[in-house]
C-alpha cells in the first residue's frame, strides 16, 4: 500500500464523529417524509472521515460507530437501512435478508471485507443477525459520508438536502430525499405530501 496515502489519516474522536452523525440523521429525516417500512441508504467511507483518501485508510472502529448511529436512528422509526459497499463488490448493498426477500430483490454472493466492500458495510454485516448483500435498491432518502455516490441506489426523483452539518470528521457529507414524479403539466393538480 502506498504509504503517502496514508500519511494525511488524522485521529478522530467516536464519540464525536457519533454527534455528527445523530445531528445529520436527524435533520434528514426531519425533512425527508419517511414512514416505517421505507428504505434509507447510506454510503460512505471511513477512510476519508479520517482524513484519507478514498478506499486507502479503512477503520472498522469508524465504520462502527457511524453504522451504529444510524441503524439505532432509523430502526426508532421502522425504516430500514442498506448500507452501500465500495466498488471492489459493485456498489452491491447490506440488507437484513427477510427485507431482501419480502421485495424480492437479487441476492449477491459476497461477505464485506474491509477492502472489499469497505468498514461500512462490515460493520453492517456484523450487527444484523442474517444480512445478505443485494445488488440495488430504491431507497426513499440517503446519506453519503465521503463523496461514495449513492444516487444509483435513489428513487426518481431525486431532491438534494442541504443539512446545517457538511461533513462527519473530514468527510465531505451530502443528503438527499425523493419525490414522486409529477406528471400531466400545467392543468394537473398535484398532492401536497
Amino acid at each position: 500500500m502506498n504509504k503517502d496515502l496514508l500519511k494525511n489519516t488524522q485521529t478522530v474522536d467516536p464519540d464525536q464523529i457519533k454527534k455528527e452523525t445523530t445531528l445529520a440523521i436527524d435533520e434528514l429525516l426531519g425533512v425527508a417524509n419517511l414512514k416505517a417500512g421505507d428504505l434509507f441508504v447510506v454510503g460512505g467511507s471511513s477512510s476519508e472521515v479520517r482524513g484519507g483518501e478514498i478506499g486507502h485508510a479503512s477503520s472498522a472502529e469508524v465504520g462502527r460507530a457511524i453504522i451504529e448511529v444510524l441503524y439505532q436512528r432509523l430502526s426508532e422509526k421502522g425504516i430500514v437501512l442498506a448500507v452501500q459497499c465500495c466498488e471492489h463488490l459493485n456498489r452491491a448493498l447490506v440488507v437484513p435478508e427477510t427485507y431482501a426477500e419480502h421485495m424480492n430483490h437479487i441476492q449477491v454472493n459476497a461477505i464485506p471485507q474491509p477492502h472489499a466492500g469497505g468498514s461500512f458495510a462490515v460493520a453492517y454485516w456484523n450487527l444484523l443477525e442474517k444480512p445478505t448483500l443485494v445488488e440495488s435498491v430504491q431507497a426513499k432518502a440517503g446519506l453519503d459520508i465521503g463523496d461514495s455516490f449513492i444516487g444509483m441506489h435513489l428513487v426518481p426523483v431525486v431532491v438534494p438536502v442541504r443539512l446545517q452539518i457538511r461533513s462527519i470528521g473530514y468527510a465531505h457529507v451530502t443528503a438527499a430525499r425523493c419525490r414522486m414524479k409529477k406528471i400531466g403539466g400545467e392543468r394537473a393538480v398535484y398532492r401536497e405530501d
